[in-house]
């Protein structure tokens, strides 16, 4: 049967907001460097005011958001499901889906009253990320969210970790995982950060029911989820959890475990400026590529040159005819 989409995507709806600031802003206000941080709204204003005149730039994000829009990008068919407000930053974030071509949940009269998530993306000169995000009406994105019917009616259904860290998100992603198991449909789910497996890890084998199909996970998560600090180990347990897995290692390039073999991706070396969102784009791209009848190892090398290019400039997003141009690079000869 075909399918209507390539790939159905949960999140939390964030309008990522990116600053350019230096080791001594952290000290300042003491935040955490190279950590996502979840702070109340209060918190969140005080550092916008202290960030005045420091912003880069701003775009609908979250990391399944991220994905999605980069799968489109190459050429795949997306549906979001996510919570957003009925304030100016979600219509922003409502009209940013549709410019780029995601159908989703949301519309224009539906969202109730409330504040719409924002993630403050920090970006130091050594190209470190640091997040301090408020979830907004993100936080009670429940079930009620979730599209059955989309699901049915896509190869993919894709999960964000960050979801585990809300009772109510996490209860979503299952209902979602089980929706696309009844119907045939394939998952996958991203660990997303690190604290998300170190805190919650009992949620987290909950969202992942007896196995996903796919899993992405960069290697300080795949350490923390296993207990083991040796690669090797690492791989053989993330077995149990998964048939197939990604496993990234930044300027190390990545390690995919096909269902039988282990194939490794060289990195692209680049000078790198912002790595925000070089997961996000390394999950999307390797899901269009995946989808679109394309080995592991060449949606594994689509992936990896498109995280490079994206890290090597600020956001999180290429510029549509960047991907084209990676997607012909890389699919020009035969798989």
């Amino acid at each position: 049967m075909t399918k209507k989409y390539d790939l159905y995507a949960i999140g939390n709806a964030l309008m990522d907001m990116e600053h350019e600031v230096n080791d001594d802003f952290f000290k300042a206000q003491g935040i955490d460097k190279g950590l996502m941080t979840l702070v109340d709204e209060e918190r969140q204003n005080a550092l916008l005011r202290a960030l005045s005149g420091k912003l880069k730039k701003q775009q609908c994000g979250g990391s399944a958001a991220n994905s999605i829009i980069a799968n489109a990008q190459f050429g795949g068919k997306g549906f979001y499901s996510c919570k957003v407000a009925n304030d100016p930053i979600g219509e922003l974030y409502y009209q940013d889906m549709l410019d780029n071509g995601i159908e989703s949940n949301l519309s224009s009269t539906t969202r109730e009253d409330g504040v719409t998530g924002k993630c403050l993306v920090l970006i130091t000169p050594d190209a470190e990320r640091t997040m301090n995000t408020y979830l907004g009406v993100s936080s009670s994105l429940s079930v009620s969210e979730i599209v059955p019917e989309a699901i049915a009616q896509s190869k993919y259904m894709y999960m964000e970790g960050y979801l585990v860290a809300s009772p109510t998100g996490k209860e979503a992603a299952v209902y979602a995982r089980k929706i696309a198991e009844e119907n045939g449909v394939k998952t996958a789910l991203t660990f997303s950060d690190v604290n998300m497996v170190k805190y919650f890890k009992e949620g987290m084998l909950e969202m992942i029911g007896q196995k996903v199909d796919l899993l992405f996970t960069n290697e300080s998560e795949a350490f923390a989820f296993t207990d083991t600090t040796d690669i090797l180990t690492a791989r053989e347990k993330l077995k149990e959890h998964a048939r197939t897995f990604v496993i990234t290692r930044g300027e190390n390039g990545a390690m995919i475990f096909d269902g039988d073999t282990f194939i490794d991706i060289e990195p692209y070396k680049v000078k790198a400026i912002d790595s925000n969102g070089a997961g996000d784009m390394f999950a999307g791209a390797f899901l269009y590529g995946i989808t679109h009848g394309h080995t592991h190892a060449s949606s594994g090398k689509l992936a990896s040159l498109a995280a490079s290019k994206v890290v090597s400039q600020f956001g999180p997003r290429l510029k549509w005819h960047e991907a084209q141009d990676i997607k012909h690079q890389v699919f020009s000869s035969n798989d």
